[in-house]
């Protein structure tokens, strides 16, 4: 796994420590991260590992911020308590992110992480005009 934290996260507030740490779910299309489409990367909300490039988002319409690739080892996949989904958490922290589903043919990579934005913060790509 790589160490690729970006800064000291500050604490958790209440919505985020019940998706992070008590696997809730928020709302669908209540998080900011659902409808934003800007270049960066997403991190983890608790530790600030890198987890998602912009560039693996899209728009599924489920609800929730939708990716089909992670950051090499930054995300680990467990069996859900459900028994029937795949919970995806921070490989670094084991915060709960959300879930991930294959084959649903939404992009080429047939594979849609579904995560919560409470789980996630956005670094954006720094402009290379302003050097």
């Amino acid at each position: 796994m790589a160490e690729n934290f970006h800064k000291k996260m500050p604490p958790l507030d209440a919505q985020e420590e019940a998706v992070l740490l008590h696997k809730a779910t928020e709302p669908p299309f209540s998080g900011k991260f659902n409808d934003f489409f800007e270049e960066g990367i997403y991190i983890c909300r608790q530790c600030g590992a890198e987890l998602y490039p912009s560039s693996a988002k899209f728009h599924s319409g489920c609800g929730w911020p939708s990716f089909d690739e992670c950051i090499y080892g930054n995300v680990s996949e467990t069996p859900d308590a459900d028994g029937m989904r795949t919970e995806i958490i921070c490989a670094h922290c084991n915060g709960h992110l959300g879930h991930v589903f294959r084959g649903e043919g939404f992009t080429e990579r047939n594979t849609r992480h579904c995560v919560n934005s409470l789980s996630l913060d956005f670094i954006p790509k720094k402009s290379t005009n302003n050097v």
